[in-house]
């Protein structure tokens, strides 16, 4: 079977007797003697599994069990399946178990049968439900990413990682579908898919935003040559598949254009580096396609003239006007976010107007079961479903990982249950709110117009 087992009783005779079952059935066994080598263990390991004892000294087996949650929350991974063993009589310790969220329970001594029975149930449950989460951000035709899966993705590794990240869109796509159908477009998309497949390194992640528009992260990929030489390669290789598809009187100008922008050198904001590179393809398409280019290079920075500031012009309004790219409510950290609510602020202070703060705070309900999803995760679906939610002008802070501050503008009290209603409801029709509670707290505030004719 291969699955990789951690053990953990401070018992050693329950720790040999358990091993040796599991090893006959081919499992990867790995025995620890306490709740605090367990902890210390999994910073460092992935298991399919833990067997975990309750009665422990120092640490009993529900301190360790939550003590992990924790870490793997901090760490955004996946909670690992837990079955608690214990040698008490009574039925205290079984129903608490499940009411944490354990996939199962065992009473000691142990039964081989049984033991190997729940464990197979546990594991293959776990992997159905990632299968199905895999399922659910990918896209079926390509294999990559999908837009929503993908934009949580790169976001992350704006933050966290130097490198480039890219928009690909292939020239004069229109046409292929025009000349030769729905379905070979299709067949072309997922030729060019495994054309990018073969040019990346297992670290580089790549989302299909939509159509024949692609978006990528290139770890530590930061110079002009680097991105003309991949170009290259996918340009050449797109062709080949061309002819394979439809035969050497393929006579359409297929090519790629690839605009990108700088991580950290340009941020490391998604919502603004987006903008920056989708700004260098809009150059490269504006150019004659079939180019690549990164945002700020090879630019002349001579002197403007009048010809010359009307295109600057031009250039910083499609910037700032495309800033906020995926629509919806303002996403902002809390330098941005500070910036906007003290102007927004002193606005009303001279003007007047209506206004609701709002706090959420997500955190993991205990009393209802076994959570599918981690809560990092549920958190990130929770940004979305905020910002899909709510207005343009409204303002969102993510102050910590599970918390999240909102600025709701123009808004009164008799009109907020309505708002709140809707992005609840929004909330439970999607994914990743099992086993999750939201407790939120809201300020009403009315600004009073001063009087500045005194």
């Amino acid at each position: 079977m291969g699955y990789w087992i951690v053990v953990v009783d401070d018992d050693a005779m329950a720790l040999t007797h358990v091993k040796n079952i599991l090893r006959e059935q081919d499992m990867r066994v790995s025995c620890l003697r306490s709740g605090r080598d367990l902890l210390k263990f999994m910073t460092k390991n992935a298991p399919d599994l833990v067997l975990l004892d309750i009665q422990m000294p120092e640490m009993d087996g529900f301190e360790t069990y939550q003590a992990l949650r924790h870490i793997e929350t901090d760490a955004g991974r996946e909670p690992t399946p837990i079955i608690f063993l214990s040698g008490m009589e009574t039925s205290e310790a079984e129903q608490r178990s499940l009411e944490q969220g354990a996939s199962d329970f065992i009473r000691k001594p142990v039964h081989k049968e049984i033991l190997v029975k729940r464990i197979l149930n546990a594991v293959r449950h776990t992997k159905d439900i990632e299968n199905l989460k895999e399922e659910a951000a990918v896209d079926k035709l390509t294999g990559f990413l999908n837009k929503a899966a993908g934009t949580v993705k790169l976001t992350k590794l704006c933050e966290e990682r130097a490198g480039m990240l890219m928009i690909f869109d292939l020239d004069n796509f229109k046409q292929v579908n025009d000349i030769y159908g729905h379905s070979m477009g299709d067949k072309f998309l997922a030729a060019f898919a495994d054309v990018i497949r073969r040019n990346i390194r297992a670290q580089d992640v790549i989302v299909r935003i939509g159509g024949d528009e692609f978006m990528g992260f290139f770890g530590n990929m930061n110079e002009q040559n680097a991105l003309n030489s991949l170009h290259q390669r996918l340009n050449g290789q797109l062709l080949k598949e061309a002819v394979k598809l439809t035969g050497d009187g393929f006579a359409i100008p297929l090519s790629i254009s690839i605009g990108a922008a700088l991580v950290p050198e340009h941020g490391r904001d998604y919502e603004m580096l987006f903008p920056l590179a989708d700004s260098a393809l809009y150059k490269v398409k504006q150019s004659g396609k079939k180019d690549c280019k990164i945002y700020g290079q090879g630019e002349d920075i001579a002197l403007a003239g009048d010809s010359d500031i009307k295109k600057e012009f031009a250039h910083i309004t499609q910037i700032v006007e495309n800033w906020h790219s995926r629509g919806g409510a303002l996403l902002l950290n809390l330098e941005q976010f500070a910036l906007f609510y003290r102007f927004i602020r002193q606005f009303y202070k001279r003007y007047g107007g209506l206004a609701v703060k709002l706090m959420f705070i997500l955190t993991e309900d205990d009393t209802a079961g076994a959570h599918p999803h981690s809560l990092l995760e549920s958190a990130d679906k929770f940004g979305l479903c905020l910002q899909d939610t709510l207005r343009k002008s409204d303002m969102i802070l993510r102050n910590k990982p599970n918390q999240f501050f909102v600025f709701l503008q123009n808004l009164s009290e008799e009109d907020f249950p309505i708002v709140f209603q809707r992005i609840m409801a929004a909330w439970q029709d999607g994914e990743h709110h099992e086993g999750i509670r939201i407790e939120h707290l809201a300020e009403f505030v009315s600004y009073e117009k001063e009087n500045y004719d005194k």
